[in-house]
């Protein structure tokens, strides 16, 4: 709360001094006495035994109320405000199609000993925590594709769909034209100014219907832009089987990383490639794409001031009326 008019304040120091003042006029006011011989008997005896009534006992309430109605009449001149801080935040959000490759060579376990689809679930999971405001959907494939989620504000629903995501669920082999073509497909639609798929895979495009070449000129005609991102290290690597004998086993398997594919796919929309060999590098990467596509907020800040001096004049008018009204009745007193 704050003071218009705070020098007005001042005036409550009248308060006290007319305390005083009025205190001091009585004592030296001068009574009219009526002497008698002895106080013991008579008329005197009778005044000095009198009991006073509640009216009189009363009469100096009359004094108290007009000193508050003298405060408040003050405090209402000080004008007292509440300010309230408004922000408003106005924010267009941005349509994020994440698209993931769940073929059997995500089993391989070259990233510090977790395979790359935990690896990638995990990343995925922390950029959905970063985002606000934008409507997220989710792409798996394999052979095929299939649209796991569509757009979605619902972060914890497109979360709880990534933690249940295995391999194996989807024909086996990497359609990556056809994720391209299905993430698309969802966001043709949409009306945000900005699209984006960010598309995840470790292999080759060797399965399908749709080559990645069309998908880009759909990309470009819908003004989707991809961010790829090739994953696993160079090289062979050890995919887990398991075997009815022995249990799990690892064979040696040469995974091949279609890297130049996965650039003209980025270059051709006006996105970026990424490599990631380490679980360190992946996350790197979805936090430089965060930052890139990041929603952008326009905020108004406004200071809104509520008048109080109401809460103080209302109730000083009520007393004077009361005030009024006891002394021309109850406590009213003959000259």
């Amino acid at each position: 709360m704050q003071l218009v008019s705070p020098f007005f304040l001042i005036l409550l120091i009248v308060v006290p001094l007319l305390i005083i003042a009025l205190q001091w006029f009585r004592k030296e006011a001068i009574v009219p006495v009526v002497r008698f011989s002895d106080f013991r008997h008579g008329f005197a005896a009778g005044i000095q035994h009198m009991r006073q009534t509640l009216s009189v006992k009363a009469l100096p309430t009359l004094r108290v109320i007009r000193f508050v109605i003298l405060a408040l009449l003050i405090l209402t001149l000080a004008r007292p405000q509440l300010s309230q801080s408004r922000v408003h935040k106005s924010a267009e959000g941005i349509d994020i199609l994440l698209a993931l490759d769940i073929s059997e060579s995500m089993r391989a376990e070259d990233f510090e000993g977790i395979n790359r689809i935990q690896t990638a679930k995990s990343v995925v999971n922390d950029f959905l925590t970063h985002r606000e405001n934008d409507r997220i959907g989710l792409v798996v494939f394999s052979g095929e594709s299939f649209t796991l989620c569509p757009l979605t504000l619902d972060y914890p629903v497109v979360a709880e769909l990534l933690r249940d995501v295995e391999i194996g669920q989807l024909q086996d082999g990497t359609a990556i034209g056809d994720a391209l073509a299905t993430a698309i497909y969802r966001l043709r639609v949409s009306a945000s100014k900005t699209k984006i798929v960010i598309l995840l895979t470790d292999g080759e495009n060797n399965a399908g219907t749709i080559n990645p070449e069309t998908a880009v000129s759909l990309a470009k005609s819908f003004g989707i832009k991809v961010y790829t991102i090739g994953m696993g290290k160079e090289g062979g690597t050890r995919i887990p089987y398991a075997d009815t004998t022995f249990g799990k086993r690892y064979r040696e398997v040469l995974t091949y990383l279609d890297e130049d594919t996965l650039k003209q796919i980025a270059n051709g929309t006006g996105g970026r490639y990424f490599r990631a060999t380490d679980t360190h590098s992946l996350k790197r990467i979805y936090t430089e794409i965060d930052r890139f596509e990041k929603t952008k907020f326009e905020t108004v800040s406004s200071i809104v001031h509520k008048e109080l001096a109401a809460y103080f004049l209302i109730p000083a008018v009520l007393l004077l009326g009361i005030e009024i009204l006891l002394g021309n009745t109850l406590l009213r007193k003959i000259p």
